[in-house]
């Protein structure tokens, strides 16, 4: 994806440091453009963030929780934090916490889902109340775009391309 021109969407969540190391190198060793590691705030157990922290990751996205303790630690090393929200409140909270970006994500997404409301709805609220912080969709590309998303988030579609399959490591055999 990030070979492409678009962001690609390195998810780390349930790996353990080592793994996360292990994944950043591979993904590096595929494209010098940038991508996002991916992680859930909720089920962080270790030093699964010094390592992304470590790896001199240039964004980094949370879902899940409050990311504001881990915010001023991440824009000291020059990374960007984007996360992931399912309401106006999530949003506005992030944007005052230091988000560079915010994904707004619609009870309709595919993945790890939090919200209750269809992106339709959702998504011009969170635009009005986090202006002038850019707002990604998560999902519904044009439709997002004619509500005001600067850009669309899309992971759990490319599930069905042979390019999505799993790495190695979590492959099943």
């Amino acid at each position: 994806m990030s070979n492409a021109g678009g962001l690609g969407t390195l998810g780390l969540v349930g790996l353990p440091a080592s793994l996360i190391r292990e994944q950043i190198r591979r993904t590096r060793a595929l494209t010098s453009k940038p991508f996002l590691a991916n992680l859930i705030i909720a089920v962080l157990q270790g030093d699964e963030l010094a390592a992304c922290f470590d790896a001199g990751l240039s964004i980094l996205g949370f879902f899940g929780g409050d990311l504001r303790p881990f915010v001023e630690d991440a824009h000291r090393r020059g990374i960007k934090v984007i996360p992931q929200v399912a309401s106006v409140t999530e949003a506005v909270a992030a944007a005052e916490g230091g988000a560079d970006a915010i994904i707004a994500q619609g009870v309709e997404a595919g993945g790890h889902v939090l919200g209750t409301t269809s992106l339709s709805v959702l998504l011009p609220a969170i635009v009005d109340a986090v202006r002038p912080v850019p707002v990604i969709a998560a999902g519904g590309l044009l439709a997002a775009l004619a509500f005001g998303a600067q850009a669309v988030s899309m992971g759990t579609r490319f599930l069905a391309s042979d390019e999505g399959l799993p790495p190695a490591c979590c492959a099943r055999n």
